[in-house]
């Protein structure tokens, strides 16, 4: 038995998502882990109102969220990796922490953008960490082009290094 031997990649169409499904694959495939693709609509879409067509979104938007899920799982069979497929509504940092915990998954594979000061300000910290919620190790794929990590010291690196590695062996 492999230390990741069941994944949960989390899938959103966007950028960072497709990286996320690319990295979960191969490392899904060299593994031969039992997969797991959740989708999860967010619950935005209840502030918007009551009106006829507001009525509608919601049904548009989980069509096209179904949607999203089901060319994950065919680019995952593309790759030959079998996954079976998970839809959640809600929070995403809530539904991810409950479909590992459900599913008790090794490992979870997110995709990240970074985004600015005004963004998280905006975001809230309402939320907290998926790192808080969960007790399994977390990928986290970021696009190189996008990591501009500030200059550490070498014993600053060192220190980062080995807080990375722990988190790693959680």
């Amino acid at each position: 038995m492999t230390l990741f031997s069941r994944i949960l990649l989390c899938y959103d169409a966007t950028r960072e998502g497709r990286r996320a499904l690319r990295y979960g694959a191969e490392l899904a495939q060299h593994l031969e882990a039992e997969t797991h693709l959740l989708a999860v609509l967010g619950n935005a879409y209840w502030l918007r109102g009551f009106d006829a067509m507001a009525a509608e979104a919601p049904l548009v938007e989980e069509q096209s969220a179904r949607e999203i899920l089901s060319e994950g799982v065919s680019k995952l069979k593309a790759r030959g990796v079998v996954a079976i497929g998970h839809f959640a509504t809600g929070s995403p940092i809530d539904q991810i922490a409950r479909v590992a915990r459900e599913l008790n998954v090794n490992l979870i594979v997110v995709g990240h953008r970074r985004c600015g000061l005004l963004a998280r300000w905006w975001a809230g910290q309402g939320h907290g960490l998926l790192l808080d919620r969960v007790s399994c190790s977390i990928l986290v794929a970021i696009d190189p082009a996008e990591a501009e990590v500030p200059e550490l010291a070498e014993n600053e690196a060192d220190e980062r290094t080995d807080v990375i590695g722990l988190a790693a062996h959680r």
